[in-house]
């Protein structure tokens, strides 16, 4: 089996909180079990957050600071053999920052809010600046918030910025918030398929290969022992992050609190419970595993380092795209 290491490297887009606690901090926390065990991350980087720490450092030049602790952690991941690759969360592009905090506007949370050139300009430009951190050109793909359907309009962002490997699709997920809409429920039960114009439809002589987030089955009881701990808050269960997440819709939370739903295979927060069941359980060859460092806790690298330790006594591959 080979076991895929992704961490989504990003700040919330509620209260962004600060890139210490929600990136630096928790991914040196990360590193640590990697450099233990031996295995290497992929990074998956929302270069949306430095070209807006850029743009706005001409007024504020504190953010200058923060480009620099951000970008030189990057560089170093790529130094050290970890892979760095495309995240794109399109609401950077209407967001400013007022002195004192990010204000997001999430309006065009959606990349399908822009056109299709906007849409392959904004590739280009957040591939670049990734290009010019660790000197690699990044050729797969992961959708902010999941939201990569509908694919046609992104089709020729990826062929113009040479994006082979999508990674964003997981086995019947959903979410039916409008803002952050998308739906795998007919995507393939399989390690990996070839793809043309849907990442959820399997085409042979497809030019683009998508390899999914691992998917588990969830009871709506997780999610009430989820509300259950963060009113108990304890310390091992508080995430890194100072932040917090947008909001979900009414009807999407009401769904999970009473209907079984899909999530992805997170080593996030109280997600990271069904990390072992879910890697037990896999009957595919990959097993691709997400993670947000600004969502780490204590008690999920404990489950974390605990399921490395299984993978390593099952000769189980860690690897990278």
């Amino acid at each position: 089996m080979n076991i895929y290491i992704t961490l989504d490297y990003e700040l919330f887009f509620g209260n962004s909180g600060s890139f210490q606690n929600c990136m630096i901090k928790p991914t040196k926390r990360l590193l640590e079990i990697a450099d233990e065990f031996n295995f290497k991350c992929v990074f998956f980087v929302d270069s949306g957050y430095l070209l807006a720490l850029k743009k706005f450092m001409k007024d504020y030049p504190r953010l200058k600071e923060d480009y620099k602790a951000v970008s030189s952690q990057i560089k170093f991941l790529s130094q050290q053999g970890h892979q760095i690759q495309l995240h794109i969360h399109s609401h950077w592009e209407d967001s400013f920052y007022n002195g004192t905090s990010w204000i997001f506007n999430l309006s065009r949370y959606r990349l399908d809010s822009f056109t299709e050139d906007e849409i392959v300009d904004i590739f280009k430009s957040y591939s670049k600046e990734l290009k010019e951190i660790t000197g690699k050109q990044p050729f797969v793909y992961r959708a902010g918030g999941w939201c990569i359907q509908p694919f046609h309009k992104l089709k020729k962002a990826f062929m113009e910025n040479d994006i082979k490997v999508d990674s964003t699709v997981y086995y019947k997920g959903r979410n039916t918030t409008p803002a952050q809409w998308y739906d795998f429920r007919k995507a393939p039960d399989k390690s990996w398929w070839m793809f043309e114009t849907d990442p959820c439809k399997k085409e042979t002589n497809g030019r683009f290969k998508e390899i999914p987030i691992s998917s588990i089955k969830i009871s709506p009881f997780f999610y009430w022992k989820f509300i259950l701990n963060k009113v108990v808050n304890h310390p091992h269960h508080r995430s890194f992050g100072d932040g917090n997440a947008s909001k979900m819709s009414r009807l999407h939370a009401l769904k999970l609190l009473f209907l079984p739903s899909y999530s992805v295979v997170s080593m996030d927060g109280l997600k990271s419970n069904l990390l072992h069941k879910a890697y037990t359980d896999n009957k595919h060859d990959n097993f691709v595993i997400i993670g947000h460092p600004k969502a780490f806790t204590i008690n999920s690298l404990r489950k974390f380092r605990s399921l490395i330790k299984s993978i390593k006594r099952n000769n189980d591959q860690i690897t990278t795209y």
